[in-house]
């Protein structure tokens, strides 16, 4: 098997041990995850406050007209809405009450670093606007966050499952102590709340652990 020279506590060059960082290898490993975990709470900021800078605009500058730019069931020009319609609410009181959902769920959701957060929120967003436009009755927008919601939901809590990792598992069981009553909202209910955008965001958010697992690997001696 071949080692790289010049790996920590590896041989170097002409055979002379290359000595370890100070503090170890756990140190760094731990400083790695907790630049990773800012990162993803600054991330979840920004997202929230385009979302509250959009719904300013919307209110007082456009009068509710970028609504139109939501998702728009079965017309094929209302794909252009599946990247939009998470930062698009239709008022205030909708914002709101998607805001401290989305902070808490996606604090948790990217605390495991911004990378896989980022892909994470793609593959939510793309699942649950998809599955929008296909099941929504045609010509009915739909806008809001809350497809992230519980797509962040159904992430933080599957990638517990499939990845076993400890700090993994016990967010997964905070996150089902404080939100499995959202389960709830995926079932068709209130006229004007989108199940669709519900069910399909917590089938993106599990879709989204599955494919973004950590994949362990047998060892064997060589």
């Amino acid at each position: 098997m071949y080692q790289h020279p010049g790996y920590y506590g590896s041989p170097g060059y002409y055979g002379r041990p290359t000595p370890r960082p100070p503090g170890g290898y756990g140190r760094g490993r731990s400083g790695g995850l907790l630049a990773g975990a800012f990162g993803g709470v600054a991330l979840v900021l920004l997202l929230l406050g385009a979302m509250w800078i959009l719904e300013i605009l919307d209110q007082f500058l456009f009068f509710g007209r970028l609504d139109h730019y939501g998702i728009v069931g079965g017309d094929p020009e209302g794909l252009v809405g599946v990247p939009l319609a998470p930062f698009l609410h239709a008022g205030f009181g909708h914002l709101m009450a998607n805001s401290l959902p989305l902070l808490v769920l996606g604090i948790m959701a990217a605390i495991r670093g911004v990378g896989r957060f980022i892909a994470a929120t793609m593959i939510i967003v793309l699942v649950s606007g998809v599955g929008v436009w296909v099941v929504t009755p045609p010509y009915v927008v739909t806008v809001g966050a809350s497809g992230l919601v519980f797509g962040y939901f159904g992430y933080v809590v599957a990638r517990g499952l499939f990845d076993r990792h400890s700090l993994d598992i016990a967010l997964g069981i905070v996150v089902v102590v404080l939100y499995s009553s959202l389960l709830w909202g995926v079932l068709p209910g209130d006229p004007g709340v989108s199940w669709q955008g519900h069910l399909f965001g917590l089938v993106g958010g599990v879709l989204a652990a599955w494919l973004l697992r950590r994949r362990r690997f047998a060892r064997g001696d060589y």
